[in-house]
């Protein structure tokens, strides 16, 4: 027995040897917990410091101004885009003779004035027929010079009885076509005389060469396809137009001697004063637009055909709006939401608020407010992203 438990007791021991430890049970890991009233203070804090100190931006204000309409002047009722024209148009001057480029007297930009020589045709063979037309001249008065001699003594023999009537007829028939003779022959020399002085091409009225078309040695000769016979091309700068074509809806806005401000688009800083002067007679269908134009009152050298520009037709203030108020705010003002209503930050202490508004005419890069302001206010002119009631400074 004793031997028979010391052997168990050694098996048991041996099992307890082979048997593997347990390892101690997982268990999660517990996370460290913020006290709620910490996180609360935390983001109070944040939004404090974002509302008063970081949301501060500077910008630029401008007050809107209160006028009376009268003091408003004309304000613009319509504008669009046309091109700067001469009120004579364009004049193509070109050859009445045949004959070969011999030499210019002007340069492209180069102002005349009328009567001037502009080209020099070679004349030689004009200056010929003028010689011949003289010689020709010369002979036909030397023969009717003989037959008026001759018409004389027949006369005279005619009253002495001696020569017959039917004598006498004959040499007053040969005085008188000697006479025509003559008249013919003067033509003809008048007719030489001009195509000699049509050898040299004038300007016909003052004006600036914009264009020569043929070089000299070229061949030129009158008439022509597409005007192949012009040499020059001028225009009269001192008659300076602007044409715009009006859609139909709006004419009823534009009248003739209306008072309008042409912008060239080469200098968008001048303004030019100009007029309604006409008024073409027909609509072109296919667009719906009459074509208008205006005569500028007092052009400059800066203006030149064909310069693309725009054409803003004025209103004529009414005695009774006299005393009437008018808004105006800088058309940088102006911003437009996603929703498509017009409206401008208005600066209440350091704070911007949207105010809607509804806007007028554009004149003078100001907008006439019909609704929305009183006038006084301070409004952010700068192009920057602002949120209502952010903070901001003014710029200095």
């Amino acid at each position: 027995m004793t031997g028979s438990s010391k052997s168990g007791q050694s098996l048991s021991e041996d099992l307890a040897a082979l048997r593997l430890p347990r390892e101690k049970a997982w268990q999660p890991r517990r996370r460290r917990r913020w006290p709620w009233a910490l996180v609360v203070a935390a983001v109070v804090l944040g939004f404090a410091l974002w509302w008063g100190v970081g949301a501060a931006v500077e910008v630029g204000v401008a007050e809107a101004v209160r006028v009376r309409a009268a003091e408003a002047g004309p304000l613009p009722v319509l504008s669009g885009s046309g091109y700067i024209v001469t009120g004579e148009r364009y004049v193509s001057i070109g050859v009445r003779v045949p004959g070969r480029i011999e030499r210019y007297f002007v340069e492209e930009g180069q102002s005349v004035r009328r009567g001037d020589p502009l080209v020099q045709l070679d004349d030689r063979d004009y200056r010929a027929q003028v010689a011949r037309a003289e010689a020709q001249l010369a002979l036909a008065k030397a023969q009717w010079e003989l037959a008026e001699a001759e018409l004389a003594r027949v006369r005279t023999l005619h009253r002495q009885g001696v020569a017959s009537q039917q004598e006498l007829d004959i040499q007053e028939s040969r005085a008188r076509v000697a006479r025509a003779a003559v008249q013919q022959a003067e033509a003809d020399l008048r007719q030489a005389r001009v195509n000699l002085d049509y050898t040299i091409l004038r300007a016909p009225t003052d004006g600036v060469i914009l264009a020569k078309t043929k070089e000299v040695g070229e061949i030129a000769v009158p008439g022509g396809f597409a005007g192949s016979g012009d040499l020059i091309r001028m225009a009269n700068l001192s008659d300076m137009r602007a044409q715009v074509d009006v859609n139909e809806a709006d004419l009823n806005r534009v009248f003739m001697g209306q008072k309008a401000v042409v912008t060239p688009d080469a200098y968008p800083d001048a303004k030019y004063e100009a007029e309604v002067v006409k008024f073409y007679p027909q609509v072109d269908r296919s667009k719906g637009t009459l074509r208008i134009e205006v005569r500028l009152l007092a052009p400059d050298e800066k203006l030149l055909p064909d310069m693309s520009a725009r054409v803003t037709f004025l209103s004529q203030p009414r005695a009774e709006d006299g005393d009437a108020p008018m808004v105006f705010v800088p058309a940088a003002a102006v911003r437009r939401n996603e929703r498509g209503e017009t409206f401008v930050w208005v600066l209440e202490g350091d704070r911007v608020r949207a105010r809607t508004i509804e806007a007028g005419m554009t004149t003078g890069g100001r907008v006439q407010v019909l609704a929305g302001l009183e006038g006084s206010e301070r409004v952010v002119v700068s192009n920057v992203a602002l949120r209502e009631a952010q903070r901001v400074r003014v710029a200095r």
